[in-house]
């Protein structure tokens, strides 16, 4: 398996770089991270810093790595595109392994160029504003990490629900709808992945949770997402 990693890593990423919709997905993101930022640079109040602004997009940001990970998991099950990748690469631990590093090559890639993107928006903006706040790069890190596990989160799921339009829609609906509801009605939202993950990107935004803790939390998630996932694709017929 060893050896042959290397070679299905290659494949997968050849895989996702014909995939229109996650290549759509990737340069959406950088543009809308650009236009965003910048929207929300020239309305922040006066004294907010570069990372202050990324933070606030975040909500928003988190959408691209979602769409990624679906696609990339999700295209699998369009028409019989499945049946032909466990052709060509009959060992399903490593199909599996080699299209889950594969993403998460893409994802760390598309994860930093977003951060620092908006990163680079923000504070020409701001300049522009004649603010030349410091920045502080550990929310600007943890946001990038966040964005690479909510993406990997959204990667399993697919893979357990074998489509793209229901973990989609589950994953959507989760962090822009669902999350923002319940943390208004009940404190047990922070244990969701999304709200606890954002303690990486917004540490002291939660009592309990702290931002080691709140990560453990959502890759607990992610793990247990993606065990499921394996046991299911491991086991069935396709």
């Amino acid at each position: 398996m060893t050896s042959r990693l290397p070679r299905t890593i290659v494949a997968e990423l050849g895989k996702l770089a014909g995939l229109p919709a996650a290549v759509a997905a990737v340069a959406g993101t950088i543009a809308v991270t650009v236009l965003l930022v910048a929207a929300l640079a020239a309305s922040a109040p006066s004294g907010s810093d570069a990372g202050r602004v990324v933070v606030a997009a975040m909500p928003f940001l988190q959408v691209g790595p979602i769409l990624l990970g679906v696609v990339a998991a999700g295209s699998e099950y369009a028409g019989r595109q499945v049946f032909t990748s466990l052709t060509v690469t009959p060992a399903r631990l490593l199909f599996l392994t080699g299209k889950t590093l594969a993403f998460l090559v893409v994802t760390i890639t598309l994860s930093v160029l977003t951060v620092g993107a908006g990163t680079v928006t923000a504070l020409v903006a701001l300049a522009v504003r004649g603010e030349h706040a410091p920045v502080d790069g550990r929310p600007l890190a943890g946001a990038a990490a966040y964005l690479v596990l909510i993406g990997l989160l959204a990667l399993a799921l697919a893979v357990l629900l074998r489509s793209q339009l229901p973990p989609l829609v589950a994953m959507l609906g989760l962090v822009l709808v669902l999350s923002p509801l319940l943390s208004g009605l009940t404190e047990h939202a922070r244990w969701l992945p999304d709200r606890a993950g954002s303690l990486l990107y917004q540490p002291g935004a939660d009592t309990v949770l702290t931002p080691a803790t709140g990560v453990l939390v959502l890759l607990c998630w992610t793990a247990a997402t993606g065990a499921a996932a394996a046991v299911a694709f491991l086991s069935r017929d396709a």
